[in-house]
């Protein structure tokens, strides 16, 4: 059950929302019904800080736990009623490949984000991209998410994934313990939070390049203060075995 709040619009005095709004009850049955649509989430979220809030409280949440269920329960697992960062951060990054700008995080070509229809998130794999010494940690990676022919930087792929319980995880324990240094401008482009270099921490396993299927040089990820990671991977040419037949 959803708590009941009346709420008047302080979003601006223009607002066409100031004398108030539907109740939490009927925009949740609607969203229901719709299915939780992200975008539609997204646009209620842009007309005035009223609908925002209860977009981040409630609506992002039962879109989560409907686009990943298993995920969820096992986030939720520890005794949290919220996920680190917040709801809408963890639904933008289960749907939308951020990519990145040029001269941004990662040296490469502007390669504009975009959402995707569908993306397989593996605990398992996820293994692959910790130190040994931090393997009790759950982390959630997607598979890579192609983007071909980028010039010089070859097939490139962008990979995301979130910690399970980041604020008490091994490796933010050893980012801590090493020192390392903050991104001093860049921000996760899921929740604004500063960023961690893995590869600078050299925390950057062998197996996350044969996880990936990539360069063993040419991997490099971010992990944000909220435990969300965004990563960039040159991917290895498929060999004539491995590329696809044509049809007769």
């Amino acid at each position: 059950m959803i708590l009941t709040k009346q709420y008047r619009c302080i979003h601006s005095a223009s607002c066409h929302c100031t004398k108030g709004h539907l109740t939490e009850e009927v925009l949740f049955l609607l969203f229901h019904h719709l299915n939780w649509n992200p975008k539609l989430i997204a646009t209620l979220s842009c007309v005035c800080k009223w609908f925002d809030d209860f977009a981040k409280r409630v609506l992002w949440k039962e879109f989560c736990r409907t686009r990943a269920p298993k995920m969820m329960l096992d986030l939720q697992s520890s005794g949290s009623h919220s996920v680190d960062g917040n709801w809408r951060a963890l639904g933008k990054l289960l749907i939308y490949c951020s990519g990145w700008k040029k001269g941004g995080l990662f040296n490469t070509n502007h390669v504009p984000g975009h959402f995707v229809d569908q993306t397989r998130f593996s605990r398992t794999s996820g293994k692959s991209f910790l130190l040994p010494q931090c393997r009790t940690d759950v982390l959630y990676v997607s598979d890579p998410c192609e983007h071909l022919d980028q010039g010089e930087e070859g097939d490139v792929g962008f990979f995301r994934g979130f910690f399970k319980s980041f604020a008490t995880s091994k490796v933010r324990k050893m980012l801590i313990n090493k020192g390392a240094k903050l991104h001093p401008t860049e921000l996760c482009p899921y929740c604004k939070a500063k960023l961690w270099s893995m590869l600078q921490a050299k925390m950057i396993p062998q197996s996350a390049s044969c996880r990936l299927g990539s360069y063993e040089d040419r991997v490099e990820y971010f992990v944000c203060l909220n435990g969300h990671m965004v990563g960039i991977c040159t991917l290895l040419p498929l060999s004539d075995s491995e590329e696809p037949s044509e049809l007769q």
